[in-house]
């Protein structure tokens, strides 16, 4: 019976630890996605400064998201 229970418990923990990683990746996406849009729809001084940052967004994933959120989005939330 300790194994079942044991075993039970293991189970439940790496379900858990699924439902996180999981919510986590989806949340990642979606954030990815809003800053690709924003980038889009986004008025720059040069064409060729939205490009650029469109290309760093695409390859580098999550963290180009991240730089541009930090660096673009969230400097207009301060003006």
């Amino acid at each position: 019976m300790a194994v079942l229970s044991f075993l039970g418990g293991v189970l439940f923990s790496w379900v858990i630890f699924g439902l996180i990683i999981g919510g986590l990746a989806i949340f990642s996406f979606v954030f990815w996605i809003l800053m690709v849009v924003d980038c889009v729809k986004r008025k720059f001084k040069e064409d060729t400064e939205k490009i650029v940052w469109l290309l760093v967004i695409i390859f580098a994933g999550i963290v180009g998201a991240l730089i541009y959120y930090f660096i673009v989005k969230r400097k207009e939330k301060k003006k």
